[in-house]
């Protein structure tokens, strides 16, 4: 079995102050179920005030599947990262980072390096193509599912 590195990167906006879209994306509850469409459950453990342990079982196929996470906060860049600790992509990481575009405005920069087993080394076009495919999933849940509920949750 051979790694490969996928590298990705998306933006996406808010609507929202970005002190209040980092202190959201980064308050994480168990009840965070409600953002994903797929059986899951979230356990949180605080190791100190910015540093946390996401252990996270979803039901691929029926099966439990569990992924541990390392999360880092950086509250005074508006950023953080999260290093998958245990699960399929072990030692994948994303960093995150909110960026101000005015007093009720933000974005998301979102980077993504995401280590895969293949059973031989992987085509330079074909890693392309599997990065844009995370690319493309990932910006989807963010601009589909996590933005709505960001948006109308800070809105009220």
């Amino acid at each position: 079995m051979a790694f490969t590195s996928l590298h990705f990167r998306f933006r996406q906006t808010f609507r929202v102050p970005a002190r209040a879209a980092y202190e959201w994306c980064t308050d994480y509850r168990t009840s965070d179920a409600r953002l994903f469409e797929q059986k899951w459950r979230r356990e949180v453990r605080r190791l100190t005030e910015d540093a946390l342990i996401l252990t996270e079982t979803t039901w691929p196929r029926g099966r439990p599947r569990v992924i541990r996470r390392l999360v880092r906060l950086s509250p005074r860049d508006l950023s953080w990262t999260n290093t998958h600790i245990s699960g399929p992509f072990r030692h994948s990481q994303y960093w995150y980072c909110i960026v101000p575009d005015g007093p009720r405005r933000c974005h998301l920069v979102f980077t993504g390096l995401r280590l895969i087993r293949t059973p031989r080394p992987l085509s330079a076009s074909e890693k392309t193509r599997r990065a844009e495919q995370e690319r493309l999933g990932d910006a989807r849940l963010w601009r589909d599912r996590i933005a709505p509920v960001l948006q109308n949750e800070l809105a009220n």
